[in-house]
């Protein structure tokens, strides 16, 4: 193996710190950085994920765990995701259990603590890619690069676009799969220990372990493997043909064992997913619906060099990127197309400087760099399968590693220029402000308005938001915005439906509902939300027929249930109330119908009537004063 002393490493303006202060500090950048997130809230896709996963609850059998996706569905389902990550869910399981419920600290905690471990690693990760492994006598591990492989981890500590795997408890999952990746790079690295003419057998399978590890708490894990082959090849071997010739069974060896043990993964992980991959629609990831395949690789091109923007500048960031806010590229004409011919420039000059620059510094630090930047990205490249996102920042957890490579290299090579360095400063203050976005929904569904006003699912998420805080009003704009932008969001309409029904407002809300179910046949709530909007338009077959469309698209609702058995018993307490007006109960009874299906105002006229009747009646008085709340909270909100 050949070991470099890159010239460029004393230019860097920092001071060479030993090894465990390199360290301390690292982990101090990268937790000044997030120290503000420690106390969020559960925000966006934490919902699904830890709120409402069964899979966390101490009462459900710990080996569903390994049975169900990601989000708590079986595996075996056709609606599951077949995102197989056990691994990360039982730590979301031990949280739970340790905290004694769902309190978001212990796993914002947890979080911060990985963030800053996974940047002190990085430190012996850039270290042997920038200037190889080098041990002294006693078996310690020498770097020849420390402030080049500090700068790298520093950047990588405080880099902006880590916000949502960090402050985002579901980003758990990148977290997880970093740290097994780097360790499993790092055990590779170690099998080699003994000079470069052996290598031990053993450290390699246990990298390929490590490499199982990180793909059970995401499937990205596996390209592990890709980056130590090309270790191997590049640095162990050298690309030298002479020392090639001469080492060529053992690296043959290994590179066959690195395509046993992922190729043994790979199919494992397929006949986990049972059913086939995933569905996704159109809206999730438009290019990879384009017929044309030349606007296809055309979109996905231009997708790329959003990433590459995202990494580069990193001001420009946001919760979600579906539903319009990237729209496609359709024709030769579009001005956005200068970006993925301008990412190819780019790329082709980094590796043409990485194969042919007379420096071998910067051969092998721009090699790896490219390395680390391209191979954990593929699995969301849309090369292989369809992904379910247009861009997604946490997927560049561990492909930004590259770009802090290289990055850190360029301010090596240009320090003799620069008077002032404000890269670092720059990425920690993005990140502290990104952070405090992310501590609730509110503060991060407010962000990305600025980024995506086009995205139907931000204006969604702030009127959900907006609605469950009880200001139902100013909801409805922004519902009916989701709408105008996306025709076809049936939890869209779905919602603003039933804030309609609500207000009374009930024939827009049966058209809403309505065109929900025509688009989207199987949507069990839709289904029951236009029934009892029907109920309350004295269309009672029409209602019946809904709850029971409701139910058979969802066995197990109760609500609906509910709902349909009471159908009927309207039209028994009006008959018996047209015979006696005077019975409180049928008041009460058919005043909680009411309350319950939203008709307020009806709700409150019988209650009234019924507590006139009988002051005691039991229930009543309680139900009565829990209405006279929710009119209060309306009134306000509308005021």
């Amino acid at each position: 193996m050949i070991k470099w002393q890159p010239y460029w490493d004393h230019h860097i303006p920092l001071p060479k710190l030993g090894p465990l202060y390199s360290r301390l500090v690292t982990a101090f950048v990268a937790l000044i950085c997030f120290i503000n997130s420690y106390d969020g809230d559960f925000v966006f896709d934490d919902s699904e994920a830890i709120i409402h996963n069964k899979d966390l609850n101490p009462d459900t059998p710990l080996s569903n765990i390994w049975k169900n996706d990601f989000w708590g569905s079986n595996l075996s389902s056709n609606s599951s995701h077949k995102s197989y990550r056990p691994l990360t869910v039982l730590t979301f399981r031990i949280n739970y259990l340790l905290a004694g419920g769902l309190h978001p600290i212990g796993f914002h905690v947890l979080n911060v603590a990985l963030h800053c471990v996974i940047s002190v690693l990085m430190i012996d990760v850039f270290a042997i890619l920038i200037g190889g492994l080098v041990h002294n006598g006693r078996e310690a591990k020498l770097s020849l690069s420390p402030k080049a492989s500090f700068l790298a981890a520093l950047f990588f500590a405080a880099h902006p676009v880590h916000t949502e795997s960090v402050a985002g408890i579901v980003g758990r999952a990148d977290l997880l799969c970093a740290l097994f990746f780097q360790l499993s790079f790092l055990v590779y690295c170690k099998a080699f220990q003994g000079g470069d003419k052996t290598f031990s057998v053993l450290w390699i399978f246990g990298s390929i372990l490590l490499c199982a590890v990180a793909m059970l708490c995401k499937e990205q894990g596996i390209t592990v493997l890709g980056v130590n082959a090309a270790y191997d090849i590049l640095m162990v071997c050298n690309l030298n043909i002479y020392e090639l010739a001469h080492q060529l069974s053992g690296l043959l060896m290994r590179l066959a064992l690195l395509f046993l043990g992922g190729s043994f993964l790979l199919y494992a992980r397929w006949r986990i997913m049972g059913t086939g991959p995933p569905s996704f629609t159109e809206v999730d990831n438009p290019a990879s619906f384009a017929e044309n395949v030349i606007l296809r690789i055309v979109n996905y091109n231009y997708y790329y060099s959003l990433n590459a923007w995202l990494l580069l500048c990193p001001w420009w960031l946001c919760f979600d990127w579906s539903m319009g806010c990237v729209p496609l590229i359709k024709s030769a004409a579009d001005w956005r197309i200068f970006w993925p011919l301008l990412l190819w420039c780019c790329l082709m000059g980094l590796v043409y400087q990485a194969l042919c620059s007379q420096d071998s510094n910067k051969r092998r630090t721009l090699t790896f760099g490219l390395v680390l930047l391209v191979i954990p990205f593929l699995p969301a490249s849309n090369l292989f399968f369809r992904v379910g996102f247009v861009i997604a920042e946490r997927v560049l957890y561990l492909s930004s590693a590259g770009y802090c490579l290289i990055l850190a290299y360029a301010v090596g090579y240009c320090s003799c220029h620069w008077k002032k360095h404000k890269v670092c400063g720059l990425l920690c203050s993005r990140l502290v402000s990104r952070s405090q976005q992310w501590r609730s929904e509110q503060s991060l569904f407010a962000s990305a308005l600025s980024v995506c006003p086009l995205n139907a699912k931000v204006h969604y998420n702030i009127g959900k938001n907006l609605a469950d805080r009880g200001n139902q009003s100013a909801a409805v704009k922004y519902y009916r915005e989701a709408v105008r932008l996306h025709p076809k969001y049936v939890h869209a309409m779905n919602n603003l439906g039933n804030i309609l029904k609500e207000r009374n407002e009930l024939k827009e809300a049966e058209e809403l509902l309505s065109a929900a179910v025509h688009i989207q046949p199987d949507f069990a709530a839709a289904w029951m939300n236009l029934g009892i909007v029907q109920n309350s338009l004295k269309k009672f077959d029409e209602a019946e027929q809904s709850y029971w469309n409701a139910i058979r698209f969802r066995k197990k609702y109760p609500d609906c249930y509910y709902n349909l058995g009471r159908l009927e018993s309207e039209g028994f307490f009006l008959n018996a109330l047209k015979i006696n007006p005077n019975i409180a109960s049928c008041h009460g009874n058919l005043a909680v119908l009411y309350h319950r299906w939203g008709k307020l105002d009806l709700a409150k006229r019988h209650y009234e009537l019924s507590l006139r009747l009988d002051p005691s009646a039991p229930g009543t008085k309680e139900n009565y004063n829990m209405l006279k709340r929710k009119l209060e909270q309306r009134q306000r909100a509308v005021g």
